[in-house]
């Protein structure tokens, strides 16, 4: 990883340890949802190396209104109410979405293929010269929590 990744607000900071594990471009209905997005980048980081410098001062609420207990937190600022990340119950990971959680997204590792596209949404298939998934690629394997 060249540089420090790190985001946040003004009052909660994020940094991560090492690079992404995993490091795509989503075009799931969640993410569209929740960042108003027609695709955004999504960086998993394992649980560990994605730290948090002031958890106590985060409001969680589930990630998928659809599913409200499923392993997925987003984490905002209880001060100023910036999106932070989202976090996993299991603790498996951490996520990232550089250009909606502070980071400086010229500095970011870029995505490396498309995630969760599918053809039923309504617009062309990404042709950027990336690997197009209908989930997670394939050799993705999810770390094991605590």
């Amino acid at each position: 990883m060249s540089g420090e990744l790190s985001g946040g607000c003004a009052h909660v900071h994020v940094k991560a340890l090492h690079g992404p594990i995993d490091n795509h471009v989503c075009h799931c209905n969640v993410c569209k949802a929740v960042t108003g997005q027609q695709s955004t980048h999504v960086a998993f980081f394992s649980h560990a190396d994605l730290q948090v410098d002031h958890p106590e001062r985060l409001n969680r609420q589930p990630f998928n209104k659809d599913n409200p207990n499923g392993p997925l937190e987003l984490c905002t600022c209880k001060d100023c109410g910036a999106a932070i990340m989202l976090d996993d119950k299991q603790h498996r990971i951490r996520v990232a979405v550089p250009n909606v959680m502070g980071y400086d997204v010229s500095s970011f590792p870029q995505p490396t293929y498309h995630a969760f596209w599918d053809e039923s949404k309504g617009y062309a298939k990404p042709n950027d010269g990336r690997p197009v998934y209908e989930g997670l690629r394939p050799e993705f394997a999810m770390p094991k929590g605590s």
